[in-house]
Formats: C-alpha cells, sequence, structure tokens
C-alpha cells in the first residue's frame, strides 16, 4: 500500500509541476506579447488570468504536499542512514526545488495581480507592462524547477 501512494504522490507531483509550468510558460509566451501589443482586451484577458491564478494557487498547494510526503519519505534530516536532506547533493537539490517552488509562487502571484489591475478600466498594455518582468521571472523559475527535477530524478548518484 506504501509502493502505491509513494507512485500516486510522485506522479501527481510531476503532472502537476508539469502543468504549472506550461500554463506559466504560455501565458508569458503566448498571451503577454498580445497583451503588450494591445491585441488581446480585458475580457478574454480576465477570464485568462483567473483560471491562471487558480492554476497557480492549486499547483502552489499539490506540490506543497507531495513534495513534503516526498521528502518526507525518501529523506532524513540527520546522518541517521539514507539520503540526507541537509548534508547531501541530492538533498540539496530538493531544498533548492523548495526555494523555487517559492519564487514561483510568489511571482505567479505578482505578476497576475498586475495583470488584473487594469481589467476593471478595461486597460490591458499597461498592466501586462507592469507584469513583464514578473512574468519573465516567474517563466526562469518555472524552467529552473523542472532542470532541478531532472537533476533529481535522472541524474544519478555521480553527477550529485
Amino acid at each position: 500500500m506504501v509502493a502505491i501512494l509513494d507512485l500516486v504522490m510522485r506522479t501527481l507531483h510531476s503532472v502537476t509541476a508539469a502543468l504549472w509550468a506550461g500554463s506559466v510558460l504560455f501565458l508569458t509566451l503566448g498571451l503577454l506579447p498580445s497583451a503588450l501589443d494591445g491585441a488581446l482586451n480585458a475580457n478574454p484577458m480576465e477570464s485568462i488570468v483567473g483560471r491562471f491564478r487558480w492554476v497557480t494557487r492549486a499547483s502552489s498547494v499539490v506540490l506543497f504536499v507531495t513534495g513534503g510526503h516526498l521528502a518526507g519519505t525518501l529523506y532524513t534530516i540527520g546522518d541517521s542512514g539514507g539520503v540526507s536532506l541537509f548534508g547531501s547533493a541530492r538533498g540539496h537539490l530538493v531544498l533548492a526545488m523548495l526555494a523555487l517552488w517559492l519564487v514561483l509562487t510568489g511571482l505567479c502571484e505578482v505578476g497576475a495581480s498586475k495583470l488584473a489591475d487594469g481589467f476593471s478600466e478595461k486597460k490591458v498594455r499597461a498592466p501586462a507592462a507592469d507584469a513583464k518582468p514578473f512574468l519573465y521571472g516567474a517563466s526562469l523559475a518555472a524552467v529552473a524547477l523542472l532542470v532541478v527535477a531532472v537533476l533529481i530524478v535522472y541524474g544519478g548518484g555521480t553527477v550529485y
């Protein structure tokens, strides 16, 4: 039963991370340029940003819960055997992932808030320009998270 729970947690963690990273990149690279050009109006952007906020918040919670489970079952706190969270390179990657998760969550929330600031006045260009650095930062954090995940999963014992 424990093996099934671990498999479910790993799968949910990976799929959620991919969904969230993809949504950040799509908003930043797919929609933000059109908003900056004025090709999108406030009505569809309001709906898109609302969904993006929902994806961000749900993903953040799911990743915290599943990541906490994985860290608690796969890593140790001290040097009492197993892979140490604080004393191994792999553990340091997990801690880096946690830090990037916090950064990504914050940047997504601020970026979405900046985008939404102009919706009541039917403005898109200026709020998009205000959101741009936060969404670019969120995109970098999302890609960095995926790279760290690859290093954790596929890095092998000799890489780190």
